[in-house]
């Protein structure tokens, strides 16, 4: 299981709508609205990196709202 944090900038007060509309997503456990450099961080889970990667690209870059993501895999050292 490949796991990852998904840093979210949106447009001009559209961080509950993008934050709300992710949540709804197969892969994402967690979807919160905060406040600083990054308008929503997502917490996303999938089976491979390729499969994480069509999660990211294919349905959260989809959601309207979204300006920019940075992906953050989790690691285990």
């Amino acid at each position: 299981m490949v796991q990852a944090y998904i840093l979210i900038q949106t447009e001009v007060g559209k961080a509950a709508d993008v934050a709300t509309a992710i949540a709804q997503l197969h892969g994402v456990t967690q979807a919160e609205d905060v406040t600083g450099p990054y308008d929503v961080i997502v917490r996303a889970e999938a089976r491979s990196v390729d499969e994480l990667g069509k999660l990211v690209v294919a349905k959260v870059q989809s959601v309207p709202g979204i300006t920019r993501t940075l992906t953050c895999p989790v690691v285990h050292l």
